[in-house]
């Protein structure tokens, strides 16, 4: 690995560069030493400043070598007592340039186009926002701004009256989803390191061993945790919504211009290589709007491409970055179906492939979000609602897109997918399998009966048959279509029923499991080794379906 200068905390430290309480305003109500952990009203502001609650005898389990490399950090510095200090709550760690607490931010929840406030403990919305997330760090590494955020930092004056942990399950969850996404070429916020404390014992609704209940049955203590997860900010489409609200109801004199001022910040933390500077700020918004909406159908796209399902994508937990942030009730589906909803708590509006149409609600949130900056304008007002309307038709591309590509196709075949999603859905196939052995271009049938979950039937099978011939009528070259295919259709999925044992093994203080997935996620595409595969690249045992805890999950967390 090649480290460029950051080999020690202290010139860690040095990378300090905190634009967002630079440039923001934070909440004239807050206190300034950072010792804001009840749950309050918070009327304007950008950011509460608030200090972590750290772990107990903090536990190293992992961290990220490929982000590591990429800031140019040495790996040694993950076992550094003031490193770990500060990534396991103790902003006492904080050092030269840094700042001597961390921040949270409040946002706006909508789901499906409504806006609530039923969630917040006030009744006014002034109550929702980062619970038990708290950014502890902003700094510029390598020449790119990063912002480092720990995930179960205790709480804050958003935390609604919980604890503001997390349970060890749900961060070695994040920590390893984080990392098969990024292998995968997905956007999505990054893992840095992992901690855990058995000192520190969280109690939360979770599943009996063997349970088939919908809903958790018994009450589980776990190690509380720490992921801390990087990204280039943690600006929601929730945040802007929550400014923009405001600013409508003219809740106090600076409304509107804090609305202004986050969403500049947006476009200076993730679009200033995009958006020309020099033009006029309204010019600037449409063009924000425009670039948003490429990123959010690329990403939904891509989401719809590895199996994945979001589970809970309402508003303020879509990145305005347009990039994967929240990973709670996530999963990736395993045997084919549309309708696919690890979430108990979620619904069928959520499920995999709705996830499209979730995000055309959540991008027409963020142009609404984006209306009060441009009501002097009635032109550029009309612009907007014109590039908002493109939505549709710009995810209904992507998806086409991805599809073809999945299918080693050179343009996009409705008819001959639509009759695909029908035989996979009648042999029950793996999604992952499935397509993994579609990309060695199989003669017949046989070639794909291994991702089957039923067996199949003459009938079927001479189905499948008729149009494998059809499809391979329409392919180029089939080694040439085999390798571009297993570049898009990876060999390796997110199983929970795998995962499962690599957290329970980690409440122990075992972090093998944990360093097993990392390697194998770290290159999905690839062929995994026999001894890997057998455990690996199979279809799901029949005790796993319906299982509390595995096929289905709350959000305890």
């Amino acid at each position: 690995m090649s480290v460029t200068g950051t080999r020690s905390f202290a010139e860690f430290a040095q990378r300090a560069d905190y634009s967002l309480l630079d440039a923001l305003r934070p909440d004239p109500q807050a206190r300034p030493d950072g010792a804001d952990h009840q749950p309050r009203q918070v009327f304007s502001g950008h950011y509460v400043p608030v200090t972590p609650t750290p772990l107990p005898q903090p536990e190293y389990l992992a961290h990220s070598p490929s982000l590591f490399a990429e800031l140019g950090l040495s790996e040694a510095l993950a076992q550094d007592e003031a490193f770990r200090r500060l990534f396991s709550g103790d902003s006492t760690a904080a050092t030269g340039a840094m700042r001597p607490h961390g921040w949270a931010t409040g946002y706006a929840l909508s789901i499906y186009g409504t806006e609530y406030i039923q969630q917040c403990p006030f009744g006014t919305g002034n109550g929702y926002g980062d619970g038990r997330a708290i950014s502890i760090f902003e700094g510029v590494f390598e020449g790119t701004r990063w912002e480092m955020q720990l995930k179960g930092g205790g709480p804050t004056p958003y935390c609604r009256g919980a604890d503001g942990r997390a349970v060890l399950r749900s961060s070695v969850r994040e920590f390893l989803a984080q990392e098969l996404m990024q292998a995968l070429g997905i956007p999505t916020s990054r893992s840095l390191t992992l901690y855990m404390s058995r000192a520190e014992g969280v109690r939360r609704p979770w599943y009996s061993p063997g349970s088939r209940s919908f809903d958790p049955d018994v009450m589980v203590d776990n190690p509380a945790a720490i992921t801390t997860r990087v990204a280039p900010s943690f600006l929601r489409v929730g945040q802007l919504e929550l400014f923009a609200r405001r600013a409508r109801s003219q809740a106090h004199a600076g409304a509107l211009r804090e609305l202004q001022m986050i969403t500049a910040h947006l476009m200076e933390r993730n679009y200033r290589a995009e958006i020309n500077a020099a033009l006029p700020f309204s010019q600037q918004v449409l063009e924000l709007a425009r670039l948003f909406r490429g990123r959010l159908s690329k990403l939904v796209a891509h989401w719809v491409r590895v199996g994945y399902c979001q589970g809970n994508f309402n508003s303020d937990n879509c990145a305005a970055g347009g990039f994967t942030l929240d990973y709670g009730p996530f999963g990736f589906c395993e045997l084919f179906d549309p309708r696919f909803q690890p979430w108990t708590g979620g619904g069928e509006h959520f499920c995999f492939f709705n996830q499209p149409a979730a995000a055309e609600v959540n991008y027409g949130m963020f142009c609404k979000s984006l209306r009060p900056l441009l009501e002097d304008s009635p032109e550029e007002l009309s612009e907007l609602e014109a590039i908002e309307a493109g939505f549709a038709e710009a995810m209904q591309q992507e998806l086409e897109q991805m599809w073809a590509r999945k299918l080693g196709l050179s343009q996009p075949e409705p008819d001959l997918l639509n009759a695909l999603f029908g035989l996979m859905l009648s042999s029950k196939v793996d999604f992952t399998l499935f397509f993994r052995r579609l990309s060695e271009i199989p003669a017949d049938v046989s070639g794909l009966t291994p991702s089957f979950y039923l067996p199949s039937s003459e009938e079927l099978d001479d189905r499948w048959n008729q149009w494998l011939e059809r499809w391979r009528q329409l392919i180029g070259d089939p080694d040439e279509t085999s390798a571009a295919m297993k570049q898009v259709n990876p060999a390796i999925t997110w199983r929970e029923w795998l995962i499962a044992p690599a957290y329970e093994q980690a409440a122990e203080g075992n972090n093998q499991r944990i360093q097993e997935l990392q390697e194998l996620f770290s290159t999905p595409y690839a062929e995994p080794s026999p001894e890997l595969a057998a455990t690996y690249d199979r279809l799901r045992p029949r005790e796993f379906f319906n299982a509390g805890g595995i096929s289905h999950y709350s959000c305890s967390s």
